[in-house]
Protein backbone atom coordinates (compact mmCIF):
# COMPACT_ATOMS: atom_id res chain seq x y z
CA UNK A 1 0.00 0.00 0.00
CA UNK A 2 0.92 3.31 -0.68
CA UNK A 3 1.33 6.76 1.56
CA UNK A 4 -1.70 8.00 0.00
CA UNK A 5 -3.96 4.74 0.40
CA UNK A 6 -3.25 5.31 4.59
CA UNK A 7 -4.32 8.70 4.08
CA UNK A 8 -7.31 7.65 2.32
CA UNK A 9 -8.56 5.09 4.96
CA UNK A 10 -7.67 7.70 7.88
CA UNK A 11 -9.97 10.28 6.10
CA UNK A 12 -12.79 7.80 5.97
CA UNK A 13 -11.92 6.30 9.61
CA UNK A 14 -12.17 9.57 10.99
CA UNK A 15 -15.64 10.66 8.71
CA UNK A 16 -16.85 7.12 10.60
CA UNK A 17 -16.34 8.34 14.22
CA UNK A 18 -16.98 11.87 13.73
CA UNK A 19 -20.65 10.61 12.10
CA UNK A 20 -21.05 7.81 14.64
CA UNK A 21 -20.25 10.53 17.44
CA UNK A 22 -22.84 13.07 16.34
CA UNK A 23 -25.69 10.50 16.04
CA UNK A 24 -24.51 8.72 19.30
CA UNK A 25 -24.15 11.65 21.71
CA UNK A 26 -26.09 14.73 19.84
CA UNK A 27 -28.97 12.76 19.90
CA UNK A 28 -30.73 14.48 23.16
CA UNK A 29 -32.43 11.96 25.51
CA UNK A 30 -36.55 12.39 25.23
CA UNK A 31 -39.05 13.61 27.18
CA UNK A 32 -42.29 11.44 26.36
CA UNK A 33 -43.25 7.72 25.45
CA UNK A 34 -46.18 7.30 22.78
CA UNK A 35 -47.67 3.76 22.45
CA UNK A 36 -48.89 2.80 19.18
CA UNK A 37 -51.65 0.08 18.35
CA UNK A 38 -52.35 -0.92 15.00
CA UNK A 39 -50.47 2.56 13.71
CA UNK A 40 -52.57 4.86 16.22
CA UNK A 41 -50.89 6.65 19.29
CA UNK A 42 -53.31 5.18 22.12
CA UNK A 43 -50.91 6.52 25.35
CA UNK A 44 -48.33 8.98 25.66
CA UNK A 45 -46.18 9.06 29.19
CA UNK A 46 -43.87 11.35 30.66
CA UNK A 47 -40.20 9.54 31.09
CA UNK A 48 -40.47 11.65 34.38
CA UNK A 49 -42.99 9.69 36.09
CA UNK A 50 -42.75 6.14 37.34
CA UNK A 51 -45.11 3.84 35.77
CA UNK A 52 -46.53 0.28 35.04
CA UNK A 53 -48.54 0.82 32.05
CA UNK A 54 -50.75 -2.34 30.54
CA UNK A 55 -50.74 -2.51 26.66
CA UNK A 56 -53.75 -4.68 25.64
CA UNK A 57 -54.36 -5.26 22.36
CA UNK A 58 -56.80 -7.62 20.59
CA UNK A 59 -53.62 -9.66 19.74
CA UNK A 60 -52.09 -9.85 23.21
CA UNK A 61 -50.86 -8.03 26.23
CA UNK A 62 -47.30 -5.86 26.73
CA UNK A 63 -46.43 -4.46 29.86
CA UNK A 64 -44.41 -1.29 29.75
CA UNK A 65 -42.34 0.09 32.84
CA UNK A 66 -41.46 3.73 32.95
CA UNK A 67 -38.34 4.18 35.79
CA UNK A 68 -35.78 6.40 35.94
CA UNK A 69 -36.31 8.23 33.13
CA UNK A 70 -36.43 5.15 30.92
CA UNK A 71 -39.23 2.86 29.13
CA UNK A 72 -38.86 -0.88 28.70
CA UNK A 73 -41.28 -3.95 28.25
CA UNK A 74 -40.70 -5.40 31.26
CA UNK A 75 -43.70 -8.73 30.28
CA UNK A 76 -45.38 -9.74 26.80
CA UNK A 77 -47.47 -12.77 26.00
CA UNK A 78 -46.07 -13.02 22.36
CA UNK A 79 -44.09 -15.94 21.37
CA UNK A 80 -40.77 -14.59 20.51
CA UNK A 81 -40.32 -12.13 23.38
CA UNK A 82 -37.82 -9.83 21.33
CA UNK A 83 -39.65 -6.66 22.94
CA UNK A 84 -38.90 -8.12 26.45
CA UNK A 85 -35.09 -8.73 25.74
CA UNK A 86 -34.59 -5.28 24.05
CA UNK A 87 -32.67 -2.67 25.92
CA UNK A 88 -34.01 0.23 28.12
CA UNK A 89 -34.55 2.99 26.27
CA UNK A 90 -34.18 6.96 26.58
CA UNK A 91 -33.19 8.25 23.86
CA UNK A 92 -35.45 10.65 21.04
CA UNK A 93 -36.31 8.25 18.37
CA UNK A 94 -35.42 4.95 19.94
CA UNK A 95 -38.33 2.43 19.54
CA UNK A 96 -38.93 -0.60 21.54
CA UNK A 97 -41.86 -2.87 18.70
CA UNK A 98 -43.22 -6.00 19.35
CA UNK A 99 -44.66 -7.02 15.91
CA UNK A 100 -47.18 -9.74 16.93
CA UNK A 101 -49.14 -7.49 19.24
CA UNK A 102 -48.38 -4.84 16.83
CA UNK A 103 -47.43 -2.38 19.22
CA UNK A 104 -44.63 0.20 18.82
CA UNK A 105 -43.53 2.53 22.02
CA UNK A 106 -40.95 5.69 20.73
CA UNK A 107 -39.19 8.08 22.75
CA UNK A 108 -40.47 11.33 21.36
CA UNK A 109 -38.86 14.78 22.09
CA UNK A 110 -42.56 16.11 22.60
CA UNK A 111 -41.84 18.84 20.00
CA UNK A 112 -44.32 17.38 17.72
CA UNK A 113 -43.37 16.49 14.11
CA UNK A 114 -40.22 14.21 14.15
CA UNK A 115 -37.98 14.23 11.16
CA UNK A 116 -38.14 10.56 8.72
CA UNK A 117 -34.26 9.58 8.07
CA UNK A 118 -35.21 7.07 6.00
CA UNK A 119 -36.90 8.64 3.44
Amino acid sequence: MKKQDFIVIGIILLAAVGIFAFLYFGNNGGAYVNVEIDGKTAESFSLDEDRVYTVKTENGTNILEIKDGYASVTEADCPDKICVRHRKINRNGESIICLPHRVVITVTDGEGDEIDLVS
